[in-house]
């Protein structure tokens, strides 16, 4: 990969950033990639739930950032009410354009997730992730 995004936190509003950012990367000709580690590696497993940063929490926020993102390309909205948020259906279009969505294999052995990884995340073994970071320029998380 050329450029991995670090997504570390359960935040929605960080999963859109990083996503959104790795497919304006592939856009510009760039090989990209989002390395979900710690606890939103948890909660795509299903661990817990994803929560909003503090300043989103209010539902106006929300809204806007369901309505907004998806307008714009990046398809977090719920198919059957926009109000609402679907994590996997913008995992699911970065996937399909091509950004690489890796599980941080020292967390899947930490938090015990050998075997839980949810599509489209892939797992790949600790070497092959440090050679993945070894020649890319790693950003950390939104």
């Amino acid at each position: 990969m050329d450029i991995i995004f670090v997504c570390r936190d359960a935040l929605e509003n960080s999963v859109i950033a990083n996503i959104g950012l790795a497919l304006e990367a592939k856009k510009a000709g760039l090989d990209a990639g989002v390395l979900f580690t710690e606890e939103a590696l948890y909660a795509l497993a299903g661990g817990e739930s994803f929560r909003w940063s503090p300043l989103f929490q209010g539902r106006e926020a929300r809204v806007k950032i369901s309505k907004n993102a998806t307008a714009m390309g990046l398809e977090v909205a719920n198919r059957k009410d926009s109000r609402w948020t679907d994590l996997f259906r913008l995992l699911d279009l970065a996937k399909g354009k091509g950004v690489q969505l890796v599980a941080c294999p020292l967390w899947v052995q930490i938090l015990d997730l050998t075997g839980k990884i949810p599509s489209p995340l892939v797992s790949i073994e600790g070497e092959a992730l440090l050679r993945e970071i070894k020649g890319a320029k790693v950003i950390g998380g939104f």
